[in-house]
């Protein structure tokens, strides 16, 4: 193969985003098609590229950059089937992101910035998946890590934006720093940064430090992935434009950590130690997150926390010994997740508000975005994992994974001993995974059902004024503009069609994968066919969650529309007396579900507030206690000698008369004086 090919992929969008920030603001016109051109080459590059390479196959190279004295750093790039298959993804997605956001930041004077930092955030993702080299990927690593900050602080001029961009860049930075000296620690003890090497020592056994090396690399992977106990930043991070939310939760950034530990899971099977420890963090972050996102009413935060979810199953499949089944689903749910995200945008982008009770309160706005409607529902149901969609095959593969982690039975698949998956591990995950299973059933239920089913939506006009919210105002009434009641208008085309292109791999991904041998034979040959007891168990729980979310929102609509009077004006409802009306007409099964957790889930189970009291305002002490000491002490010192000086000064001008006379009558008196010192 042509290296060439394969370089142009991160050099393209790379070049683009230069390109973009140099002309875009002179010449407004050719932002956009700077913006989507090279990242949509690199997409057709990529997938040229995979297809070159083949099935089960491999091509490495490299060429050192420069002598270090020890371990040598080298330009490499690696391609296998991870590579090919991931790097298709990533530039999918981001062609439909720098599609959808011609339409979504049209108005936007800061689009060329934006744009030229989605094309560095791309770049610096396909040179973390084509990167051979640790010290090579770790550059794309950080790049993409500065380009989130601000990207997620795109509208800085709001408190929300500004804050969490600085705390996902904190966050990040806070898991980066061990994860920087694991990686020096894997060069050291391998006596080489090429990932090649450093797996070749892990088989060889000449890792002298594998659970140190394993823990350091896990705490990286917690912040890039939003890991529990650094998945904080995540939710926070939805202050950003929705593509943005859409490139960082399906193909990029997220994804890094996985794909990292993926890559050198060898590594990882050396200490069974490492594995029980991610199992236990993947089973903390699939839970949590599935009882969080089924208590928030903004549509952004519950596809956020799905997304840590959905993160933890693919953690927890690397845990149990799988990279297959891991990567399968990191790939299926970036398709199903980029689509969720960009059909948000669009119901937000018609509603004009985040909130899924104002959407339910917005008179047939099913009708006014069909497209988002049924693609949202598309989605979701690959997201609960029925079939025959992606999300079906991908998550079961887990569960499968799991299942034979627990009896012992872990596909390595070569990469080391199926005894070094501790059958605790598989248990933890495949527990949890299951629980996360209903709970995910149960918050894709609520979510479709309370923002376009809601019987108070439905019994509003068709046209006219709605009550809904706008962003962050939750009492602001909002009337649409004329134009904004026709439904065409409420889906620009450039918005429209990245919806069907995301839906194409949602539904049939999962199929074709499973029908022939290509993509087993992609991944090393690995068995991603679910078994039927995973199959069986694992459809059954997402059924129940469904029906349990059904149940729940029918009672409640029942309970909030029961011995109402009839509206005196047509589809109004009117208020019960004492009580507001957004708690009458919209039915919210998350709180009857979740019962006494509701409210702690809401607010993340006070793992902000936790971090703000252990760090945050321990710091903010220390940083005014230093403030004091700088202002009121050191000052105060300096100020004095400044003074003193000064004193000495006017003390010494006063001597200085000018008269030559007194200047040798105090020289005199001065040598009488030493001369009778002396005598003395």
């Amino acid at each position: 193969m042509n290296l060439a090919l394969p370089a142009l992929v991160p050099a393209l969008p790379a070049l683009g985003a230069a390109a973009t920030l140099a002309v875009g603001r002179r010449s407004p016109g050719l932002a956009r098609p700077l913006a989507i051109v090279p990242v949509a080459v690199s997409a057709v590059l990529a997938l040229v590229v995979a297809i070159q390479l083949g099935t089960g196959q491999v091509l490495d190279a490299a060429t050192r950059l420069t002598p270090t004295g020890g371990p040598e750093i080298s330009l490499a790039i690696h391609l296998d089937g991870y590579s090919s298959l991931i790097s298709v993804l990533v530039g999918l997605v981001a062609t439909c992101v720098q599609v959808y956001s011609t339409a979504y930041l049209k108005d936007d004077p800061r689009y060329p910035s934006y744009a030229a930092l989605v094309s560095l955030f791309t770049a610096a993702m396909f040179l973390v998946v084509y990167s051979g080299d640790l010290i090579v990927l770790l550059v794309g690593w950080e790049v993409m890590g500065i380009c989130s900050y601000f990207l997620i602080g795109h509208h800085w001029e709001t408190e929300d934006a500004r804050s969490a961009s600085l705390k996902a860049f904190l966050v990040t930075k806070l898991g980066d720093v061990p994860f920087l000296f694991g990686i020096f620690l894997l060069g050291a003890d391998a006596g080489s940064f090429r990932i090649e090497d450093v797996l070749r020592a892990a088989g060889d056994g000449r890792l002298g430090h594998p659970t140190l090396i394993a823990l350091l690399l896990l705490a990286g992977v917690a912040g890039k992935s939003a890991q529990f106990p650094l998945h904080t930043w995540l939710p926070d991070a939805m202050a950003g434009p929705t593509p943005v939310s859409a490139l960082i939760h399906a193909a990029t950034m997220v994804a890094a950590g996985i794909y990292l530990v993926a890559r050198l899971l060898p590594v990882f099977l050396l200490s069974g130690a490492a594995l029980v420890v991610l199992a236990v963090m993947a089973a903390v972050t699939m839970i949590g997150s599935a009882l969080c996102a089924l208590a928030q009413d903004d549509l952004k935060r519950v596809l956020a926390y799905s997304t840590v979810g959905q993160l933890g199953y693919m953690a927890g499949a690397l845990a149990s010994g799988d990279r297959e089944a891991s990567v399968f689903h990191l790939v299926s749910h970036g398709a199903f997740k980029a689509l969720l995200f960009l059909a948000a945008g669009v119901v937000i982008h018609a509603a004009h508000t985040n909130s899924i009770s104002a959407m339910s309160r917005i008179p047939g706005l099913r009708k006014r975005v069909p497209d988002a409607y049924w693609t949202m529902a598309i989605a979701l149901i690959a997201l609960i994992g029925l079939p025959p969609f992606s999300g079906f095959f991908s998550k079961e593969a887990v569960l499968t994974a799991a299942e034979h982690a627990a009896n012992g039975e872990a596909l390595t698949n070569g990469l080391g001993p199926a005894s070094a998956v501790p059958q605790a591990a598989g248990w933890i995950v495949l527990i949890s995974a299951g629980l996360t299973a209903l709970l995910t059933a149960a918050y894709a239920a609520r979510l479709f059902l309370v923002t376009f089913h809601s019987p108070a939506g439905a019994a509003l006009p068709a046209a006219g004024g709605a009550p809904a919210v706008a962003d962050h105002e939750p009492d602001a009434p909002y009337s649409p503009e004329p134009d904004e009641a026709d439904p065409a208008v409420a889906e620009p085309p450039a918005m429209r069609w990245p919806l069907w292109v995301l839906a194409v791999p949602t539904m049939g991904f999962g199929i074709a994968g499973l029908r022939s041998d290509w993509l087993p034979a992609l991944l090393d040959g690995g068995s991603l066919k679910p078994s039927a007891v995973t199959a069986v168990t694992g459809t059954g729980l997402a059924v129940v969650g469904v029906l349990l979310a059904y149940g729940a929102w029918r009672a409640a609509t029942a309970r909030t529309t029961e011995g109402l009077p009839a509206p005196a004006e047509p589809g109004r409802v009117p208020e019960q007396a004492g009580a507001p009306a957004a708690e009458v007409i919209v039915a919210d099964p998350g709180r009857a579900l979740l019962g006494p957790l509701f409210g702690p889930a809401r607010h993340g189970f006070g793992v902000d507030r936790l971090y703000s009291a252990l760090f945050v305002r321990p710091v903010e002490a220390a940083a005014r206690l230093v403030r004091f000491l700088d202002r009121e002490v050191v000052e105060t010192y300096v100020r004095g000698s400044g003074a003193g000086a000064e004193l000495l000064g006017r003390v010494v001008r006063l001597a200085q008369t000018g008269n030559a006379q007194t200047y040798l009558s105090a020289l005199l008196a001065g040598v009488v004086l030493l001369a009778v010192l002396v005598a003395v």
